[in-house]
């Protein structure tokens, strides 16, 4: 997903950059934002309970003192870590295509 959000962006930017904005360019950024909003609902739903899930065995773990629930913690603490980025990456990545939907729609008036 990193990369396909990645590589659009850098092909809005290189037609913008060029003046290359045909008549659809807005029509077509809105489908891809509401495509990639998507999977950030997907991607902060997981998170979520991914994040509940660590600190449920967290707390089990010290008040059951029991060492399989601090290993369920450890291996959802290493989910967890990595879906934060991933999610940070998506969200930041779908404000840049509204910043670059915006641009589009004033150039192409």
């Amino acid at each position: 997903m990193k990369i396909k959000l990645n590589e659009y962006i850098e092909e809005l930017k290189m037609k913008i950059e060029k003046k290359k904005i045909e008549k659809n360019l807005s029509e077509e950024v809105l489908t891809w934002i509401q495509f990639f909003q998507h999977e950030r609902l997907v991607h902060l739903i997981v998170t979520f309970f991914t994040g509940i899930g660590t600190i449920l065995f967290l707390l089990g773990a010290l008040y059951f003192e029991m060492l399989g629930l601090l290993l369920l913690f450890l291996i959802t603490l290493c989910l967890f870590i990595p879906y934060i980025f991933h999610y940070y990456y998506l969200e930041n990545g779908v404000q840049q295509l509204y910043d670059l939907y915006f641009e589009i729609k004033k150039n192409s008036d």
